[in-house]
């Protein structure tokens, strides 16, 4: 705890010479030093609060009492490998299971969303013999180099595109080819699915996965129309392959209507594989893929043991079920449902009196805000989000942007998130964008180099480019 007492700028300072400049900050024109969490809240070196939009990973709140209390029982007692006897872990895989559809019946416990999705992606090739996988555009499934070649998101700044690696559209209905005009975006989309498949297979290739998250994120904050994830599933599976669905980001009751997220496509929908990380464990490290007898027989059949030093150990099992138990007591998924319904209808009321926002969309506390320039050509305002956060910020709110425009604010806050944080949080969204908007009238675009209130070269500090409803070019 002494560090705790060290000046921000000697903080800065080492991390710059310590770490590679590849491991990014948040604000890295003004970092926030944060040294405690509680709730949905953050504090910094000076005692500031700080609102948390973005923290997913601590589900239930950080340093949730409930959750710490089992870590520190557990940890007096024994933390030790997976390979003795011991009831936390088939206790957390029986939980887990009453949560899933009863087909998927197997689970494997690791240390991290990435190595679920690595371990994903071997238990398909074992079970069908196929090499290709095919995914959604913009995707990031994890930092492995395995999932990094599935990563649309990641290998077109690196290696570029496995062959072995097939990219189908982003199921977007507010950007992509299909849109909320079309009759049906689902089959479309699904459609579109269906030709990457034929198109791989004129090659000689075969599919041994679709990996898509249920609702994806790094993307935009994307909710798919309704049944195009059946579809799909019915294209995979006619060609050998399997279906897996990555709930790393928005399982465990974040959509609020339900546990999972590809449960949003109706009770017969049922993925082969399910892989989780993240809010799993409220930031302890610990994940879970689960799949079904079948998948699991034929990834036996090879001999090889499955071990994982640290996955399913008596402490992170013992998190995993405070974590479930929490979820239940507080009745946090319906807490989801009623926040993340009160927020959606607040930010919608802030798109019909704000031209720069273009779209509003979400479910539960997973909610993504698109910001444009223009309503035609409905262009990123990747610039204008950026001041955005950073104004939001100095408000001690912590909020995020993402999709490929990086003009997506990003609402996955902890579960324990309320109504007032959320009037809280529209109101100030509110005030920075009337202040953008008067601004912008003698203000030709925004630079965030320069400081809060500074005009700049030319006022050019304000506010960007004003978003028009009728604007064509």
């Amino acid at each position: 705890m002494a560090a705790d007492t060290r000046a921000k700028a000697v903080t800065l300072d080492l991390r710059r010479r310590l770490l590679s400049s590849s491991c990014r900050l948040f604000f890295p024109e003004d970092p926030v030093k944060i040294i405690r969490g509680q709730g949905q809240y953050l504090y910094d070196e000076q005692g500031r609060e700080y609102l948390d939009c973005i923290n997913n990973v601590a589900h239930v709140g950080h340093c949730h009492p409930t959750v710490v209390q089992a870590a520190h029982e557990q940890n007096l007692v024994l933390n030790t490998n997976s390979r003795y006897l011991h009831d936390n872990i088939v206790d957390y895989a029986q939980r887990l299971s009453e949560t899933l559809p009863e087909q998927l019946s197997v689970f494997y416990f690791l240390n991290s969303g990435s190595e679920a999705n690595d371990l994903a992606l071997r238990l398909a090739r074992q079970y069908t013999g196929h090499q290709d996988v095919v995914v959604l555009d913009h995707a990031y499934h994890g930092h492995l180099s395995s999932l990094i070649d599935i990563s649309p998101y990641k290998f077109r700044n690196l290696g570029g595109q496995k062959e072995w690696v097939h990219v189908a559209p982003l199921p977007d209905t507010y950007r992509g080819p299909y849109r909320e005009d079309h009759p049906n975006p689902a089959e479309a989309y699904a459609n579109e699915v269906k030709h990457v498949i034929s198109s791989a297979q004129q090659k000689g290739r075969k599919i041994a996965a679709f990996f898509a998250e249920s609702l994806p994120s790094v993307s935009g904050q994307i909710i798919p129309p309704a049944g195009y994830f059946s579809q799909v599933a019915e294209h995979i599976r006619r060609a050998g392959g399997l279906f897996v669905a990555d709930e790393i980001q928005v399982g465990f009751g974040r959509i609020g209507k339900h546990f999972w997220a590809f449960q949003l496509e109706g009770e017969d929908f049922v993925p082969d594989i399910v892989t989780m990380g993240k809010s799993i464990g409220n930031g302890h490290p610990v994940a879970c893929m689960a799949t079904t007898q079948a998948v699991s027989r034929a990834f036996e059949a090879t001999g090889v043991e499955y071990f994982n030093t640290f996955g399913g150990n008596p402490v992170s099992c013992a998190v995993g079920l405070a974590v479930l138990d929490v979820l239940k007591t507080e009745q946090l998924q319906a807490h989801a449902t009623n926040v993340g319904s009160f927020l959606l209808e607040h930010l919608t009321q802030q798109k019909a009196k704000h031209p720069i926002i273009g779209d509003v969309r979400g479910t539960g506390l997973f909610i993504g805000v698109d910001l444009i320039k223009d309503e035609t050509l409905r262009t990123p305002a990747t610039e204008e989000a950026e001041y955005l956060v950073s104004r939001l910020k100095e408000n001690y709110i912590l909020l995020s942007i993402d999709g490929p425009g990086r003009n997506i604010l990003k609402f996955k806050p902890p579960m324990c998130f309320s109504v007032d944080n959320a009037q809280h949080v529209v109101a100030k969204l509110d005030d920075i964008l009337t202040d953008m908007e008067e601004k912008v009238r003698s203000c030709e675009t925004l630079r965030i180099k320069h400081p809060p209130g500074s005009t700049g070269p030319g006022c050019r500090a304000a506010a960007g480019n004003r978003p028009s409803r009728s604007r064509t070019g």
